[in-house]
């Protein structure tokens, strides 16, 4: 039985689109949901247990992803473990494609689906900055920023040891190696990307801030070794300026973001304030 672990604080208003899309097409017993409301103040915990007895509800009064995921392993039944995001929309037949590819003989201990952005409806800007990220190697590469990883068992342990960290998607998909890793081309998750310019910074500094608070968590790691990285390069912005001159506007933007990102996380990195999650609200309506 393959089971989904799904943390969720205040996601009323998307959970139940993720929870139909997961459910619509599943076998009787093929899927064990857990969705581990913590700190919620809306109805998350209701839209979620109006989807019957093929989803299990936890509640906990803690505001904390990390300690969400930790409680739902505490209460999944299988392996393999999919941790998605409540904001996502993911099937039943990606979940499938996710864990049939952890059982390939190369020794693939982590998978996430290929993701879609549906752009329709955000500030230009928006479209212009996502125009250039998802071109990025780093970006097409690794696991991070489609809010789902699906692990084995072994990839389970590999998680479990984890420190909690903001940004824990990318410690998640630096934590194995790129032949560990893959992304499965025949799943697809879609990933609602902010609407607006001061939701898109929002995201931004919060990545700033979490990426730093994870460089120096490697920083302290015994062993010296150079630590993997998903920093974006000027030498990939300028590979991907060589393939196509028509991204100069759109990697103007994309600096500017950056550049913004980073000056407003200094603050919070200066006091070591890892903990304040500064969420987009435009990506949650309708």
């Amino acid at each position: 039985m393959t089971s989904i672990v799904i943390p969720a604080h205040n996601e009323g208003q998307v959970i139940g689109r993720l929870l139909d899309s997961l459910l619509v097409e599943a076998a009787p017993d093929e899927i064990d949901i857990v969705v581990v409301c913590n700190g919620c103040t809306d109805d998350t915990a209701q839209v979620a247990a109006l989807r019957g007895s093929a989803v299990r509800v936890l509640e906990s009064p803690v505001p904390s992803k990390h300690a969400a995921l930790r409680l739902g392993d505490e209460h999944a039944r299988g392996f393999p473990r999919v941790y998605v995001d409540a904001d996502v929309v993911l099937a039943t037949s990606d979940v499938r494609a996710l864990t049939a590819a952890l059982g390939d003989p190369a020794g693939v201990l982590a998978t996430a689906p290929e993701r879609e952005l549906p752009l329709t409806g955000c500030a230009w800007r928006v479209r212009a900055y996502y125009r250039v990220w998802q071109r990025l190697p780093a970006v097409r590469e690794g696991l991070f920023g489609r809010g789902v990883i699906a692990v084995s068992e072994a990839g389970y342990r590999r998680l479990a040891a984890l420190p909690p960290l903001m940004a824990d998607d990318l410690a998640a998909s630096l934590a194995f190696a790129p032949d560990e890793r893959r992304v499965v081309r025949e799943a697809r998750v879609v990933v609602h990307p902010p609407r607006t310019w001061p939701d898109l910074i929002r995201r931004r500094v919060r990545a700033a801030t979490s990426t730093t608070q994870l460089e120096q968590q490697q920083q302290q790691a015994p062993g010296g070794a150079p630590a993997p990285t998903a920093r974006t390069s000027k030498a990939d912005l300028g590979k991907l300026l060589r393939a196509d001159p028509r991204l100069i506007p759109a990697v103007l933007v994309f600096l500017a973001a950056a550049v913004t990102a980073r000056r407003q996380s200094r603050k919070a990195v200066t006091a070591q304030d890892f903990g304040t999650w500064l969420r987009d609200e435009s990506s949650r309506q309708g």
